[in-house]
Formats: structure tokens, sequence, C-alpha cells
């Protein structure tokens, strides 16, 4: 999960991060002129966008305050605008750290080349090394990776990455750039720009964290209703015409990109969490009722891949959530695979469940479904 910048850029100050002074800014507050006005949303690419604007008047603030509210950019609507000091006279540099699970490792990142071109000619002067996830091992590799660069830089990278390094693994970050990196010719650096995606099964440890990710719902949607509710689940297409309850994160993923490939619509995103559900129909009757009140949905798809979960348990919860939530008249296809699926099947082939326990032809009949003039996938 990607934090805005504005929340990133507050939970990096309480750990000694230098960031510009800034502030979320209110609607009719005043200005303190100039400044930089920057988009939050969860995404990346705000500035080629026109996500960030300097300003130095006061009609300049009012008109770059209305674009930047009216953006959309990665598919995210503009949640709000962070008000910045201006940082002058510095040197951008690009400072990242990224688990990488292929080595095990974290991958330390290098650039002389930072802001808005870093993916361009800042590419291809980083330099990478990875290291295991200990202070002291990221800060030699963050002394490794900048060994080509001017002493200046050296010296400032030198500084900035222990604050860093222990930044990222203290908020069991999955990634955290710093892009720019502001540095100064006396030595001292700040944090121009924050990128901090976060582990959503870190945030029971994370208090502060998730104080800010409770206190935007209507941007951590997805991440604000497992903390409620124990488990995954988020729209990703508000005009889907398949909902979808899956288990298994990868697997619910799987679906999502094979349906999507083929021209289908998933509604959302769910692992449900079978095993934790422990004869309670509550997290069923949760997502049918938000499904029920979707108006686009034409089709629900149910895949349960069960190892310890007895998959005939899981057809009685799922019949009962339906009884308590007669408003959902979608029809249902359902593909239940592993321990009591024979049984399963039963139960619910007597209730007049589609059942179909190939996953492509399951898919194929979901999408028939949701859009009878289309060619099924084979």
């Amino acid at each position: 999960m990607l934090l805005l910048e504005h929340d990133a850029k507050t939970l990096m100050a309480a750990r000694g991060v230098p960031v510009p002074d800034g502030t979320w800014l209110a609607e009719g507050a005043e200005l303190a002129l100039p400044c930089v006005l920057k988009a939050q949303l969860p995404a990346g690419s705000r500035g080629k966008a026109g996500g960030i604007r300097i300003v130095r008047d006061r009609a300049e603030a009012e008109c770059a305050r209305r674009e930047i509210a009216a953006l959309e950019i990665g598919g995210h609507r503009v949640a709000g605008l962070r008000a910045e000091a201006l940082v002058t006279g510095a040197r951008e540099l690009y400072l990242g750290f990224a688990i990488d699970p292929a080595r095990r490792a974290v991958r330390v990142m290098v650039s002389p080349e930072g802001g808005v071109d870093v993916e361009t000619a800042g590419r291809a002067a980083m330099s990478v090394v990875h290291a295991s996830p200990e202070p002291a091992a990221l800060e030699r590799a963050c002394a490794q990776a900048a060994a080509g660069l001017p002493a200046p830089e050296r010296a400032v990278l030198a500084s900035a990455a222990p604050v860093l390094a222990r930044c990222f693994l203290d908020l069991e970050a999955q990634l955290l750039e710093i892009n720019p990196l502001f540095a100064h010719d006396d030595g001292s650096w700040v944090a121009g720009d924050v990128r901090l995606t976060c582990d959503e099964n870190a945030l029971p440890r994370q208090p502060a964290m998730a104080a800010l990710i409770a206190a935007r719902p209507g941007v951590y949607t997805g991440a604000c209703f497992k903390m409620a509710h124990g488990y995954d689940f988020a729209v990703i297409d508000p005009d889907g015409e398949i909902g979808l309850v899956t288990t298994g994160a990868g697997l619910s993923m799987k679906i999502i990109d094979e349906m999507t490939a083929h021209g289908a619509r998933p509604w959302n995103f769910c692992d449900i969490r079978s095993g934790q559900m422990r004869g309670d129909p509550a997290r069923l009757v949760e997502i049918l009722r938000r499904m029920a009140a979707a108006p686009g949905l034409r089709v629900v798809l149910v895949n349960i891949f069960a190892g310890v979960t007895d998959l005939d348990e899981f057809a009685a919860l799922l019949l009962a959530a339906r009884a308590e939530v007669p408003e959902l008249t979608l029809p249902m296809v359902v593909r239940l695979v592993g321990n009591g699926q024979v049984a399963a099947e039963a139960r619910l082939g007597a209730a007049g469940l589609a059942l179909e326990p190939d996953l492509d032809r399951a898919l194929a009949l979901a999408a028939q479904i949701a859009r009878p003039q289309a060619q099924p996938h084979a």
C-alpha cells in the first residue's frame, strides 16, 4: 500500500528525517508564499502530470489549487494538497530501499540524478547493491553504491543512509524512495519527496501508521477494511460486472488478471481467508451485502481452494449468508477444490447453485453470464 506523501513525511519526520516544512492545505487556508503545491494521492509521476506546482503569488496559487484538485493521476483522484516550503540551492540525488523477494534481500539504489527524470537519466546512472535487512548492512551497501560519486555527494549519502535505513526497517516498509534527496553544500540534506509503500500485515505493529490510515478511510479503503474486518476486500472497478468471493491473495490476483486480459470486468479484490471464518458466516454476509448494493454487478464468482478448510462447512456458511442477504439475487458460479469438496458440491448443488470445478471454465462461465453476447475465453 502506497502512503500519501504527506502521511509518509509525517512518519519520517517523527523518526528524525529532515523534510521541508509543510502542511495539509485546508479549504480556504492562506499560503505562505512562495511555496510548492503538491497533489496528494496514492500514485507516482505527479510532477510530469501537473500535480506539483511552484507558486509565487496569490493569483498563481489559486489557479494552481483549482487545477491540481481537478486532476486524476494513475486512476486516482486528488485527495488533498500539501503546501510545502521551497528548497533552493541544492543538488538533487536519489536514494531508495526496496524488498527484493527473489534474492531475500534489500535492494539499495543510489543515483546522482534525482528528480522527475530519475526514470531516464537517473536510471542510467543508478547503482544498485543488495544487502541483508540490517542497519549496518544497508549503510555499507549505500556507501558501496555511492562509491563512484564525488566526495560531497558521498558525504551527504553517508549522513542520510543510517537515518533512512533505520526508518525503512522500523516501519517494515516494502519500498522507501527519497526522490529528490536535496543535498546542500554544507553537507546537510532534506527529503524533498518520500515514496513509502508499507505492508498492510504490519499495521497491528505500527500504531502511528495505522492511525494515519484510519484517519483517511476514503484514501486507504482496502487497508481500513482489513483493519476493521481482518481480511482483504477492495473495490477495484466501480463499474465492474463480476463480484469475487475468493481466498488466497496470489490466486485472487491471478483470477483478476485473467479476467481483465479477456475483457471481463471484475468488481473487487477479495482474500476472505476462509480458514479464519471458524463457523461464522459474518465475512460472507458482509461481502454479499456490498455486492447487493453494487448496481453494475451481474454475477458472483466464488472460488475457494481449501487446504485445512472444510469445504462442506464453507458451503453451509455460504448458504447461510445467502439467506441473510435476500436482496442479492444475482446468479452465482461456484468453484470449490480441496478438503470436503464432494460433500460441499452436493450441498450447493441441492441449493441450485452452478458448480464448475475447472477454474478456466468457471471463469468463462462467469464472464459469459456477465456479458452474454461476448465469446467466453478458452
